[in-house]
């Protein structure tokens, strides 16, 4: 099945928006996928799915916002949202995405409890691709249904890569995030986020960690990371991307790349 969404604002500056995927949530089976086709920039309102959402684009870059910090899906990456959680979603540079809504018998009773970035393997894409070529009603008992149950397998085997952006809970971290969001190249070093936050250095760096889990330094890496990420899903060159995310050169931003994917997926010795 495959839904298409135009921009409403053709010729103009504007983003399209898009305010939820157009699918029958009651659908009568464990998974259900669409193909969903849009322009590049496109974005989501808020909203959210009783059902767990997964949700892999072919190429660019899917991005997630929640109240509790922002997920990015570069290519041969999904990202995975539990039912129930208010979310906007916004594609870069890519133009047609898998959406599979999974029950929750459909993931053995283990729903997750978070959102999360996973990898996407070579035959969860073409389960995922099949699954969305054929028909929603697909027979459970036929080729669709062990489509079906191989995709779910696979999604509930699927390792996570840990490139999140979680969102600090106090007023004051979280206004510092969203303005460095804003300008991720800020070079301020931590007195002078500190200083601004009002707090001393050791009170600043420890309720940073307290709040999401990172320390400042690593917290600011993602962020330039996921920055550069969509820069070059835009049609960014990596030079450009890097300079304008606060790399020093290219090459630290391929560097920052490598060790995420390495620190996820270590290589046995």
């Amino acid at each position: 099945m495959t839904i298409s969404v135009q921009s409403m604002n053709s010729g103009h500056v504007r983003q399209p928006y898009l305010n939820r995927l157009a699918i029958d949530e009651e659908t009568p089976r464990p998974l259900a996928v669409l193909n969903q086709s849009f322009v590049s920039g496109t974005k989501t309102r808020w909203h959210s799915h009783r059902r767990t959402e997964l949700l892999h684009a072919s190429g660019g870059l899917l991005v997630l916002n929640t109240e509790g910090g922002t997920w990015t899906a570069p290519a041969g990456y999904a990202l995975l949202v539990p039912p129930d959680v208010p979310h906007e979603l916004a594609a870069y540079g890519c133009h047609q995405m898998r959406a599979a809504f999974l029950s929750g018998a459909a993931l053995g009773g283990k729903v997750p409890s978070d959102c999360r970035v996973v990898a996407v393997s070579a035959l969860l894409d073409v389960a995922l691709r099949s699954l969305a070529d054929g028909p929603l009603l697909y027979d459970e008992d036929g080729r669709g249904g062990h489509l079906a149950a191989l995709a779910a397998e696979e999604i509930a085997l699927a390792p996570e890569i840990r490139i999140a952006l979680p969102m600090p809970h106090s007023v004051r971290l979280r206004k510092l995030c969203r303005a460095l969001m804003q300008t991720p190249s800020l070079g301020h070093d931590l007195d002078d986020w500190a200083e601004q936050v009002g707090v001393s250095r050791s009170t600043f760096t420890r309720s940073f960690r307290a709040e999401t889990g990172l320390s400042f330094a690593e917290w600011r890496r993602r962020l330039r990371m996921l920055h550069a990420l969509t820069l070059q899903a835009e049609g960014a060159s990596l030079r450009a991307a890097a300079r304008t995310a606060g790399y020093r050169s290219p090459n630290a931003l391929r560097d920052m790349l490598k060790r995420t994917i390495a620190e996820t997926f270590p290589v046995a010795g």
